[in-house]
């Protein structure tokens, strides 16, 4: 009789006994005919194929439709740096979700390093097992360099999905929430509290997509280029943000007047805050479990409210975007993700909402059947057209 775990009965351990994933064979192997094809000595015929052309592998491999999951478990979810061990469930969620939502194969890597040059020469020699890297819960500002290098180094799509699927998926519901309030990108006030992995992208993102007056604040203020205790990424970030409008001082300066908050560190806004912002105002509170703004103090000031959790109306979740996202690069053999494909897979998802607009819907739900499809055929859409296609 197998032994009791020390957490059974409760729900969340029970279906986690064993973990949440297998391999599964796609070949029978119900006798000696079938074993001496897939094995040797059938199998010895494709390696010297492939040996003879690489890119075979591409046609007789799983590679080109198997992503890594990489972490060293230093940013996971809200729990902070938990190391691998700790970080492994998170992984193998994260590869149910690439399976379920993009029919994407992925392997949980979690690394016992927090060294970036370490990190970077793993991934590196992994490559050649996988059709993308996907790297998952590194903290910043170690995350940038790292997924910068990668991108340099390999002719795989690499991505950061705490940066890149954050704002994916923020920008799609920012884009209805706009349409829904009368508003253009371009007359936008946009203030986003947190300049980690998931702030800076997000800020990224909605220049790409035309907002200009964009404030970005971590734990000292507004990034600005009079500050003198800037990382080389808020350096930049501020001087293409809060400089060209001015914008300085605390997240109260930057609120009062603001059209559009943005969430993404943590922490609580004080009331009176949130009061100061602009008529019909934009709220997204994206920490978990706890949004910078309950959406019930969120609501008496603001038209349209949206946080990261499941149990409220207009869920920013990653899962809407990453495994379409993946599935249309892998469908076009891509090198990369470029931020055309992250546009196009943000107007895609926005597109998805149509007429069924309103306060409580601003982007799909990650259970619409729509959804992996529509991100899916836009993004290879946006391969071809942005050259880094290769079929």
């Amino acid at each position: 009789m197998e032994p009791q775990h020390p957490h059974a009965g409760d729900p969340v351990f029970d279906l986690h006994v064993g973990g949440k994933m297998e391999t599964v064979s796609t070949v029978a192997l119900t006798g000696r005919e079938e074993l001496s094809l897939a094995y040797t000595p059938g199998v010895a015929r494709v390696c010297e194929a492939i040996a003879a052309d690489p890119s075979m592998t591409q046609h007789y491999t799983w590679v080109p439709n198997v992503v890594a999951i990489v972490t060293d478990g230093t940013a996971v979810l809200g729990l902070g740096d938990i190391g691998p061990s700790a970080a492994m469930p998170v992984m193998e969620g994260k590869a149910v979700l690439f399976k379920q939502f993009g029919g994407v194969d992925a392997v949980p890597i979690c690394l016992d390093t927090t060294d970036v040059e370490e990190i970077i020469e793993t991934v590196a020699r992994l490559a050649p097992s996988f059709g993308g890297i996907n790297l998952e819960d590194i903290s910043a500002p170690r995350c940038f360099e790292i997924e910068d290098r990668l991108k340099a180094m390999l002719d795989i799509p690499v991505f950061h999905d705490d940066q890149h699927g954050t704002a994916v998926v923020a920008l799609a519901a920012l884009k209805n929430a706009l349409r829904l309030t009368g508003r253009t990108a371009e007359g936008t006030r946009v203030v986003i509290s947190g300049a980690g992995a998931a702030g800076v992208a997000v800020a990224r993102i909605l220049l790409e997509a035309g907002v200009e007056d964009l404030a970005v604040i971590d734990r000292q203020g507004v990034l600005n280029s009079r500050r003198s205790d800037l990382t080389p990424v808020k350096a930049a970030l501020a001087r293409d943000t809060a400089d060209k409008f001015g914008r300085s001082g605390s997240l109260a300066d930057a609120m009062a007047g603001a059209d559009v908050y943005i969430g993404v560190s943590g922490g609580s806004v004080p009331e009176e805050i949130v009061a100061s912002m602009a008529p019909d105002a934009i709220i997204f509170g994206l920490a978990n479990p706890t949004p910078e703004v309950h959406p019930d103090l969120a609501h008496k000031y603001a038209r349209v409210v949206a946080t990261g959790r499941s149990d409220y109306p207009n869920q920013i979740n990653n899962v809407l975007a990453f495994p379409g996202i993946f599935r249309g690069a892998f469908d076009v053999h891509a090198t990369a993700i470029t931020e055309g494909m992250k546009l196009a897979a943000a107007h895609a998802l926005a597109d998805l909402v149509g007429d069924d607009l309103s306060e409580e819907l601003v982007i799909p739900s990650p259970f619409d059947p729509r959804v992996p499809g529509a991100v899916r055929e836009a993004v290879a859409t946006a391969a071809r057209r942005d050259g880094v296609a290769r079929r």
